[in-house]
């Protein structure tokens, strides 16, 4: 597997990035795309990245998008459930160049009935937080973050 950073808005993102939101809507009721805007990880300080396999298949897909000077949030992580492993490459891959622009934080929101990607967060050292920005009394939402130094 190989992970390359990549625009959002090449078609193998926009393939990946509509099968989250379709996969989201069947888990939680709502796609996600409303709290995603692909101009927010356009800027040098913002990643997008798509995981491929042996094939040259993307398989996974995952974003940073600045929230401050020293937290960056993750947006659009996903990864196609035949794919072992991917979901942790991308996290993994993410953390780190969180940490090389610059970011000492990473979080993320999630929503509670998606027990998979609760379980999938907590087991990777991501502990819960209040909820920030728009999730603020959104009892559905819960938040994680994670210190990345």
């Amino acid at each position: 597997m190989k992970i390359i950073e990549k625009s959002s808005n090449t078609p193998e993102a926009i393939l990946l990035m509509n099968e989250l939101s379709e996969i989201l809507e069947s888990i939680t009721g709502d796609s996600g795309k409303s709290s995603f805007n692909p101009n927010d990880i356009c800027g040098s300080n913002a990643v997008f990245v798509i995981a491929y396999n042996q094939n040259e298949e993307a398989i996974g897909c995952g974003a940073i998008r600045p929230i401050d000077e020293k937290t960056a949030e993750v947006k659009r992580m996903y990864a196609k459930t035949k794919a072992k492993g991917v979901g942790t490459e991308i996290l993994c891959y993410l953390e780190k160049r969180t940490q090389e622009i610059g970011y000492s934080v990473l979080c993320l929101e999630t929503r509670l009935v998606n027990k998979r990607a609760v379980s999938f967060y907590e087991s990777r050292g991501y502990h819960r937080i209040l909820n920030y920005g728009k999730y603020v009394n959104k009892p559905e939402a819960v938040c994680f973050e994670k210190s990345i130094l």
